[in-house]
Formats: structure tokens, C-alpha cells, sequence
């Protein structure tokens, strides 16, 4: 090889190396500010003190697979992970991306916490049992479909805005920031034929998102359900002085009948 070639070999290697080089010591020095853009808002950090508050509110445990949307640098997904949880965090920015990994392996939970970098509202949630976020009122809008039509019982979090006309099952407060939670509800609605032993009734059921009411039709009396409660698939309500509860399982239910006499199961079909 020519000395010239071999001096413009060196001189594209030297530039190569001194590019890598340089870019790793950017991502290395990559830090967030506060109010900094992304994709679909700014990026504001939520407040330690209200992280462990959001999960306290859903219950996380080891059992859980925890999904935060807008992760930003990680440190729900990482709070979940010293829980024992399995956790996932969807960020569209790269550059947080890398950092919420750096910030998973300095708290030693780099094999729970994962993160992706993607746009959440490509994103597939049918594996996450919890599901937090701090996102604008019209993004939780916009995923509130995609929410509902999860498993029953999942758990979504929120920091500081609603799900709009679905009422929050639950409020938290930490040094003025607040968070909601919800418990994603079974489809109870519709018309149920009701069986108990040898009786059989005709169970109506109407909702909107968890709040539930109804009536109950036997022998051509009708008895308006009383204290009526849905809770993920666990469904509960009072009617003619006897208590009602049971878990929604598709198009049927089971469950049990507590008052006077001996406790007894129920069962209904979804017409």
C-alpha cells in the first residue's frame, strides 16, 4: 500500500474513532431538564414521594408486570422493579431511553426493568397487569379505549389528570400532587338468565364503566339491585335482603348468596 494510502486510511480511522468516541461521551453526559419537549409533552418528572404512593394505590408486588407510559428517565419502571415487579417503560425519546437504562443498572434492577423506545400508542399493553403514567388529559383520552378493553382488574395509575367521565376508584395525595387510580371494570351490561338450585330469575344489568345498576325479575316480582359494586371481574349487590357476589367471566357469572339460611351459589348466563 502506498504511503498516501496509508496515511488517508489512518486519518478515516483517527475521524471514526474520535466520532464514537465523542458519542459515547455525549450519551454518558446526556442529562433531562425539566419542561424539556417531546413527543407528545413536556417532560416533568414526578416526584419520588408520589411515585411510591402511585404504586402503594396499585397495590404492585413481585407478581405484577408494570407498564409506564412516557417513562421518561425511568424511575417508575425502576421504583416497580425494587418491588420485585416486572417493569416496562415506553419512551419515544432515545436519548431517555439510554439514561433510564444507566439509571436501571446503577439501582441493580437492569433484569426487571425494561425499556423500550416506542410510540405508546403503538404499543401492545395486554401483558401489564398495572399501568402508570403522566401524560396530558387528552392523551388519556385518547387511550382510555385501549385501557377498558384491557383484562378486567388491571390497575391504571395517573399522575395529576382523570380518564374524563370514568370516575377514579381512588385518590391519592402527596405534598400537593395527586394521582387517580382505576380498576379496568368486567362487561357486566346485559340481560342474564339467573339460576340458583332449582330457582331461576331474569338478572338486568346496566353500566357505565364501573357503576353498575339493575334489577332482579323472578315469579313476576321485580327487585331492584341495591349497593351494586363492580370491581375488576368481582361483582357484589344487595337485592331482597340478601347479598349477592360473585366474578363476571365473559358472558357468565358465579357466585355466592349470604342472608338468612345457609349461604348459597348462583350462577347466570348472558343472553
Amino acid at each position: 500500500m502506498k504511503k498516501a494510502n496509508r496515511i488517508i486510511l489512518f486519518a478515516l480511522m483517527s475521524l471514526i474513532l474520535a466520532a464514537a468516541a465523542t458519542a459515547q461521551q455525549t450519551a454518558k453526559q446526556y442529562e433531562p431538564s425539566v419542561g424539556q419537549e417531546g413527543k407528545d409533552v413536556i417532560w416533568v418528572p414526578t416526584p419520588e414521594d408520589l411515585v411510591e404512593a402511585m404504586l402503594d394505590v396499585a397495590q404492585v408486588t413481585s407478581k405484577d408486570y408494570v407498564m409506564d407510559l412516557g417513562s421518561g428517565d425511568g424511575r417508575i419502571v425502576i421504583a416497580a422493579a425494587k418491588r420485585g415487579a416486572r417493569a416496562v417503560g415506553i419512551e419515544y425519546n432515545p436519548d431517555m431511553v439510554a439514561l433510564s437504562k444507566r439509571n436501571a443498572a446503577k439501582a441493580g434492577v437492569s433484569d426487571k426493568a425494561t425499556f423500550l423506545n416506542a410510540d405508546l400508542f403503538e404499543t401492545d399493553f395486554s401483558k401489564a397487569t398495572v399501568i402508570t403514567m403522566y401524560l396530558l388529559p387528552q392523551l388519556n383520552l385518547k387511550l382510555r379505549p385501549t385501557i377498558l378493553a384491557l383484562k378486567p382488574g388491571t390497575r391504571v395509575v395517573s399522575h395529576s389528570f382523570t380518564m374524563g367521565e370514568w370516575t377514579q376508584d381512588q385518590v391519592v395525595e402527596r405534598q400537593g400532587r395527586t394521582a387517580y387510580l382505576w380498576i379496568v371494570p368486567a362487561n357486566a351490561a346485559g340481560t342474564w338468565t339467573w339460576h340458583s338450585g332449582s330457582d331461576t330469575a331474569e338478572l338486568t344489568i346496566t353500566q357505565n364503566f364501573q357503576m353498575i345498576e339493575g334489577k332482579l325479575k323472578a315469579n313476576g316480582k321485580e327487585l331492584a339491585i341495591e349497593n351494586a359494586n363492580l370491581e375488576g371481574d368481582r361483582i357484589r349487590f344487595s337485592a331482597g335482603g340478601q347479598t349477592y357476589s360473585g366474578r363476571v367471566n365473559g358472558r357468565s357469572i358465579e357466585g355466592t348468596i349470604a342472608g338468612s339460611g345457609p349461604a348459597r351459589t348462583w350462577s347466570a348466563a348472558l343472553r
